[in-house]
Formats: structure tokens, sequence, C-alpha cells
């Protein structure tokens, strides 16, 4: 992790593209977004409404936009100091990224619970 917030934190990669990564602290309980070369930490709420807000910018609307603030996009994650300016590249990267790690949160979720119960049975 190139920008680490808290060198006493306990981080678990659990998602990387190309472009971006997204690591988990369990000491923190939140997800921390590398990006755009600065990182941004979130609590676990925010980290998946930042990635409905992200999945929900009209990509079309903003390629048939002809004005000069059509190119761009603003978002003010909430509870971050972090405003991110993103081109419509950027937004497809984040996409891959948000994407990709809330696969891996709900898949480490799926086999945590087959394990749990796989444990019960064994008893």
């Amino acid at each position: 992790m190139k920008n680490m917030i808290c060198p006493l934190a306990n981080v678990e990669e659990v998602f990387v593209s190309d472009d971006a990564a997204v690591y988990q602290c369990s000491r923190q309980n939140c997800y921390w977004l590398e990006f755009q070369g600065a990182t941004t930490a979130f609590n676990v709420r925010d980290f998946f409404a930042f990635k409905k807000k992200i999945d929900s910018i009209d990509l079309e609307a903003m390629l048939t936009d002809s004005s000069r603030n059509g190119d761009f996009e603003i978002i003010m994650p909430f509870r971050t100091e972090r405003c991110f300016i993103l081109s419509i590249e950027e937004i497809l990267q984040l996409r891959e990224v948000l994407s990709g790690a809330k696969f891996m949160i709900e898949l480490n979720g799926v086999i945590h619970s087959c394990l749990h119960s796989r444990s019960l049975l064994t008893f």
C-alpha cells in the first residue's frame, strides 16, 4: 500500500486492479481505497454507499453532454475529506475495483458461513 494512513493498521488486500486497490483494516473496521495516488478511508456503510454512487453515474448522459461540465463528475464521499473529480475513464476504473472488492467481500462471507456451518456439523 503506497499511502498508508495508520502504521498500526492490520491491512488485508481485498481487490487490486491496474488502476486502484481496496484494502480492509480489521483493526479500524474500515476499507481503504487507493486511487489516483491517494488513499481514502471509508467505514463499511460509507464504502458501499460510495460504490452505489459511482454505479449510479449516467455515463451515457456524460458522453452526450456537449457542455464543458459534462466531461467530469464531482463526487464528495460522505465523512471523508476527499473530493473525486472523475472522467469517464476514471469512473470505469473505479467501478471495476469497487465491483471486484464487493464480490470478494461477499465471497469471503459465503466461505466463512460455509466453514462455520461445516464446523457445527462435526460436533
